[in-house]
């Protein structure tokens, strides 16, 4: 008994849909600028980092070492931030 594979099957006009936005997502993330967008920020804006709260993509937070940061992804258990140094992932939500 053989096995007959099957053809591969090609459909025409969506190499480019993603380009044109058809496959993309409704809400593309802003791509931040730390120098430009998160330094500016008046001290009043920022929240004190802990690992027991949850944030939120946009939140700018203040963490010890790191300093000023803004949230630009958010998974159940860690966010990750980008610092003057660069994107850290750090823990979010944690059961106190």
């Amino acid at each position: 008994m053989s096995m007959k594979r099957s053809k591969e099957v090609r459909r025409h006009g969506r190499e480019g849909a993603e380009e044109d936005g058809f496959f993309s997502s409704k809400n593309p993330q802003k791509q931040w600028d730390w120098e430009k967008d998160v330094s500016s920020q008046p001290d009043e804006s920022f929240t004190k980092y802990a690992p027991q709260s949850r944030y939120a993509r946009d939140a700018f937070v203040l963490h010890p070492k790191f300093g000023k940061g803004v949230v630009v992804d958010v998974d159940t258990q860690r966010v990750e931030v980008l610092f003057q140094d660069g994107p850290k992932k750090l823990a979010h939500g944690l059961a106190g």
